[in-house]
């Protein structure tokens, strides 16, 4: 996979250990690949902290020399993100983009969406900085839309770094429901599909990801972003609850001002913005407005105008927001799979229990099979950022002698699962040993598909 790098007018910008002297000088690791250190599982989620390791190299050694390890300084940095929002609340795109490539480096890349948040390329190498972009192609984008991606690489003298979705899973989401079953059922498990997974595989290789989010964009769901926060949903590099860190530089721009930006430094835009097309996503949720309409409204037409998001920003909706737009107006009040939303956790090798069979699992004091079962709610955004990792660990554990279950914990279902299951919070992850009537409960949030191998290696 291609690095993205800004070009500079100084020098040659060639990725190095030496390019990133104001960053962390961490190894690059490539959009979606994985990286597990042995970091703090615990903190506040307006910090995160991370540890830089600084090397000196004073010399060239020849190769026939002997080499000698380089002096390695451990240095903790803290930062608390809350504060630094705050700070940067009237600072300038540039500057905000400035601060978030120096601070992360080759650690962070831009989400290029294919509409005006070409700006934020053009404020990354207007800093002088080597910067990354990412795009998500859902297979279903317009003609026009991919045309614009080439025109931006050859412009900036780039390599946009593509993530495309599972092809299985396409296969079996249009075989199951057809080509357009959106329009009958919401965009929302389509777009988890196409969008939102590979989304995910992309940001496990990073440690912060900047968007082109703006508060004019959506008033429902986007007018409190700040400008640089810890991400509420999805996990970086190091795993866990608050290891990604992102970054909006245009929050607190309007609409009008991103595009006289964009004409006064005569930058590519896409041609579907000349046919009335404000904001652009997937061909078939996407429509031109008229004037007047806010920009919002050519994206999935025949919904609630206050369910804008594909997924990627659902951390803007607030709790009872998020459970209103998935058919829980009180968060637990609807019975077991009366709400409106499409379920998860869904694979051959995994097990659906219900009530009855969850019972029969809690009274059972020498089991056959170990079993690992989540407790979940599909509404849940953090359930349904482990989705990925559980139905690999079903698949890896297929044919081992461990069985994988889950079991819909919220709703009438809620009482039961908090007296009876350790239920606190979703997702609750727990393990059934073979000769222990009472479970074991998953104490981290680092749910990677490696982390929860490791817990059922343990105790099977």
């Amino acid at each position: 996979m291609a690095f993205t790098v800004a070009p500079s007018s100084s020098s040659a910008t060639a990725i190095s250990a030496t390019s990133y002297s104001r960053s962390s000088e961490l190894k690059a690791p490539q959009i979606g690949s994985f990286r597990l250190l042995d970091r703090p599982a615990t903190f506040n989620l307006s910090q995160r902290r991370f540890s830089v390791k600084s090397k000196r190299n004073d010399s060239i050694v020849p190769l026939a020399a002997t080499v000698v390890e380089p002096e390695v300084a451990e240095k903790i940095d803290v930062e608390d993100y809350e504060q630094l929002a705050k700070k940067l609340v009237n600072s300038s795109p540039l500057e905000i983009m400035d601060k978030a490539l120096e601070k992360f480096g080759n650690d962070i890349a831009i989400a290029f969406s294919g509409a005006e948040d070409v700006a934020l390329i053009e404020y990354a190498k207007l800093t002088g900085r080597p910067f990354r972009v990412f795009s998500l192609d859902t297979g279903r984008l317009n003609p026009e839309t991919y045309r614009f991606f080439d025109a931006v690489e050859k412009h900036y003298g780039i390599h946009i770094e593509y993530m495309f979705p599972d092809a299985v899973e396409v296969q079996a989401l249009v075989r199951s429901k057809g080509l357009f079953s959106f329009y009958e059922d919401g965009h929302q498990e389509c777009c988890r599909v196409r969008k939102v997974r590979p989304l995910r595989r992309a940001l496990k290789g990073l440690r912060a990801w900047i968007t082109g989010q703006r508060k004019d964009q959506s008033p429902g769901t986007r007018s409190e972003i700040p400008v640089v926060q810890v991400d509420p949903v999805f996990e970086g590099l190091d795993g866990g609850v608050g290891s990604l860190i992102k970054w909006n530089p245009m929050a607190n721009v309007d609409g009008i001002n991103v595009w006289n930006f964009l004409r006064t430094m005569d930058v590519p835009v896409n041609s579907l913005h000349s046919q009335g097309y404000v904001s652009i996503g997937c061909e078939p949720c996407t429509r031109p407005v008229l004037p007047g309409q806010h920009e919002r409204e050519g994206r999935w037409w025949w919904e609630d105008a206050k369910a804008k998001e594909c997924g990627l920003h659902k951390g803007n909706l607030k709790q009872d927001e998020a459970a209103q737009l998935n058919g829980n107006r009180n968060g637990a009040g609807h019975s077991n799979g009366s709400a409106n939303v499409a379920d998860i956790f869904n694979s051959q090798n995994l097990v659906n229990l219900n009530r009855t069979g969850i019972e029969n699992l809690l009274r059972l004091e020498n089991r056959k099979e170990p079993w690992i079962v989540v407790l979940y709610a599909p509404w849940c955004q953090f359930c349904q950022g482990m989705e990925q990792s559980y139905v690999e660990l079903a698949d890896n554990l297929a044919g081992s002698g461990v069985k994988v279950g889950k079991f819909r914990a919220d709703g009438d279902q809620k009482e039961f699962a908090k007296q009876e299951l350790q239920l606190g919070s979703f997702p609750t992850i727990l393990f059934f040993p073979k000769h222990s009537s009472r479970p074991i409960k998953y104490p981290s949030e680092k749910r990677d598909v490696d982390f929860l191998m490791t817990f059922v290696n343990a105790l099977r």
